[in-house]
């Protein structure tokens, strides 16, 4: 396969096996993702897109097909490596804020730093830079429930990018929020692609969070039947 690309996926299959009925998920998706692409993943329920989000985000592995991921082959992984890359490599943002209550947002913001050997010292700085690029500096020691939702999420985010991935991916990260408030949070996707040239991976259903990407690539019954490239202004 050819290894110039961030992500590589190569005649991804998923079959999954219910009693004696085996359902397929994805039925041969193959797709290459360039460092400092915004990408939307987009398609109705069923149509094989949260399964795609999983074998990319490395929580589950195909059952045929390869996937590169920064020249490196995960889909053969066992389940500790497959840990390995998400906490080092991908950082995830889900439409539920998944934060710690009672805690403060620099906590939350620590939480994935936990699993390295990095000092405390380091990971409040670690955390502190990662909320300024959300634009939370000064909410640092709010709790969780001091925050309104758009913050929550906004904090989620931090929180994903506090091990400077390689990867963001976000599962319907606005589906929780009102419209004027997820429309802030795709401006500060935006804004991290464009100026910190993060890589960024949207899965949504809504056609105005997916306006925000450069690419977009549209699934049914577990293949991509579209893929629009759309150039920068």
């Amino acid at each position: 396969m050819d290894n110039s690309h961030l992500i590589h996926l190569n005649n991804i299959k998923k079959i999954y096996k219910i009693g004696e009925t085996s359902v397929n998920a994805l039925k041969g998706v193959s797709y290459k993702i360039d460092r400092g692409d915004f990408v939307a993943i987009m398609g109705p329920s069923g149509s094989g897109k949260s399964t795609l989000m999983n074998i990319i985000g490395c929580l589950d592995k195909p059952s045929e097909g390869g996937y590169l991921l920064e020249n490196q082959e995960v889909s053969k992984m066992d389940r500790n490596q497959l840990a390995r890359i998400r906490n080092k490599r991908i950082g995830f943002v889900f439409q539920s804020f998944n934060l710690l209550p009672r805690t403060t947002a620099l906590e939350n913001t620590e939480l994935p730093l936990l699993y390295s050997k990095t000092s405390t010292k380091n990971a409040k700085e670690l955390a502190f830079k990662s909320l300024s690029l959300v634009g939370l500096q000064d909410r640092a020691f709010h709790k969780t429930n001091q925050l309104s939702g758009g913050e929550q999420q906004r904090v989620a985010v931090a929180r994903a990018l506090v091990n400077n991935p390689s990867l963001l991916l976000a599962d319907e990260p606005t589906g929780n929020l009102d419209t004027k408030t997820g429309d802030e949070l795709m401006q500060i996707f935006k804004h991290l692609n464009e100026n910190q040239r993060i890589t960024i991976i949207v899965v949504t259903h809504d056609v105005e969070v997916a306006e925000y990407a450069q690419k977009r690539i549209y699934l049914r019954d577990g293949l991509i039947i579209k893929d629009e490239i759309i150039k920068e202004a």
